[in-house]
């Protein structure tokens, strides 16, 4: 990461890290800075929602992103709408390792005990189109803001924002369709540990959707996304952002990022770009 800064709390980490790669120091907050707290007094997430948890026991993260190609023009404008599946795959693949580890752990411990081997490790996924689940339940929720855009129109970058349930118990969980990582892993996990390979998996990732021009397919972002998340083949609703609502069945990711549902009423399709996705259980 270009810059880090670890706060000992702060109110918003995206709200933080916007003023700065906005102010008069802005300069200094360049491509891939990162502020980091475990003491996030006023969270938020999509939609306005608020987040929060207890201090210490969950990690609130924002990436500057100031996005251009390889020879320093702009990224296309329409390029911006991947970064939050982006984020959420570089978080899927972060939780996977750990959740994975935390398996394993537990199956060289029964097998030392002599007892039956323990079943698979959960499954980590992406639920459209930027929560990271564990066997269905919230674990990490992305959200992504725009920088100001500066006279010329061209964007000045966006911050990142992620949070990750690291060692919340039964009683701190914000829903009931929550869990964290200390939960599902039944150890202590190492803050340090996740956010480095969480800040890893993103740069990877983010430099090689730059390497191919923004371009998801041909960069592997679209096969990546599309292999990691959950939503796909799921029946679901979508509450639109214009109000209303779709019921049909995810069928793919389209290369601009969008999810497209094949209606359960008309089985026609439609592409969706924005809105609160729930997957539905029948």
């Amino acid at each position: 990461m270009a810059r880090f800064a670890a706060l000992a709390e702060t109110g918003s980490t995206n709200d933080e890290m916007i003023a700065r790669a906005t102010g008069e120091q802005a300069a200094e907050w360049p491509d891939l800075s990162v502020i980091v707290t475990d003491n996030q007094t006023r969270g938020r997430g999509r939609l306005g929602r608020s987040w929060l948890a207890p201090t210490g026991k969950s990690l609130a993260i924002s990436a500057l992103l100031r996005p251009a190609l390889p020879d320093g023009s702009p990224l296309p404008a329409g390029s911006y709408g991947w970064f939050p599946l982006l984020a959420g795959a570089a978080m899927t693949r972060a939780v996977r390792r750990v959740v994975v580890a935390g398996h394993e752990k537990k199956a060289a411990e029964a097998a030392i005990a002599g007892e039956e081997s323990v079943a698979d490790a959960p499954p980590v996924t992406l639920k459209w189109p930027n929560d990271v689940q564990i066997s269905g339940y919230k674990v990490s929720g992305i959200l992504s803001e725009m920088l100001p855009i500066p006279a010329g129109g061209v964007p000045g970058g966006l911050v990142i924002g992620a949070g990750l349930n690291v060692s919340l118990d039964e009683h701190d969980l914000p829903t009931i369709s929550s869990t964290s990582l200390t939960l599902v892993t039944g150890s202590r996990v190492s803050p340090d540990a996740v956010l480095a390979g969480y800040l890893g998996e993103l740069a990877a990732l983010y430099r090689g959707f730059l390497a191919a021009g923004g371009d998801a397919v041909a960069s592997g972002l679209h096969a990546e996304v599309s292999a990691l998340c959950g939503t796909l083949g799921q029946a679901v609703r979508v509450e639109l952002p214009g109000g209303g609502e779709l019921l049909g069945t995810a069928v793919a990711i389209e290369d601009d990022g969008r999810l497209r549902v094949r209606e359960h009423s008309s089985a026609e399709e439609t592409s969706v770009a924005a809105g609160d996705v729930t997957h539905l259980r029948y």
